[in-house]
Order: structure tokens, then C-alpha cells, then sequence
């Protein structure tokens, strides 16, 4: 799982593993450069197109729910506090 500082966790690189496809594979499938798959697979991509996560989640056999998941917790960006 990456993404600690976010209240939105991403676990893609476990879902690769889990389908054994790597992430050059999935960028060929989806569309996207592998630099941009590689900020999201980090967790410091702010934003991310939901026609990209369909074809992710497609291409993977996946929910959305198994590479993205809520921490409970607001970020404190979004409570204008520093961390």
C-alpha cells in the first residue's frame, strides 16, 4: 500500500502483483504514460480521471474499492492545518 499522507489509500502496486501484470503492461492497455501511472501508484496524484480508473479496474478485473480506499480521516489540507 502507498499513499500514506493521503485520507485516500491506493493499492494498485498489490493489485498488479495479485493479477501478475506489471505496470508497463497495464499503461499499454489503458493509455496512459507510465510516469502518470507511476504518480498514482504513489499516492500523490491529486486527481484522477474516472474513464482512467474504468479502464484500470477493467483491464485488472478489479472494483474500484480494491485499489482505492478511504482512511476514515479528512486531510488536514482540507482542514487548513499543517501537518
Amino acid at each position: 500500500m502507498i499513499g500514506d499522507n493521503m485520507s485516500i489509500r491506493v493499492y494498485l502496486e498489490d493489485v498488479l502483483k495479485e493479477k501478475k501484470m506489471t505496470s508497463k503492461e497495464l499503461c499499454a492497455l489503458v493509455g496512459i504514460t507510465e510516469a502518470n501511472l507511476s504518480i498514482l501508484r504513489s499516492g500523490k496524484a491529486k486527481g484522477v480521471r474516472f474513464s482512467t480508473i474504468n479502464k484500470i479496474c477493467w483491464h485488472l478485473g478489479c472494483d474500484v474499492g480494491d485499489i482505492l480506499k478511504f482512511d476514515g480521516k479528512l486531510e488536514s489540507e482540507d482542514l487548513g492545518e499543517d501537518e
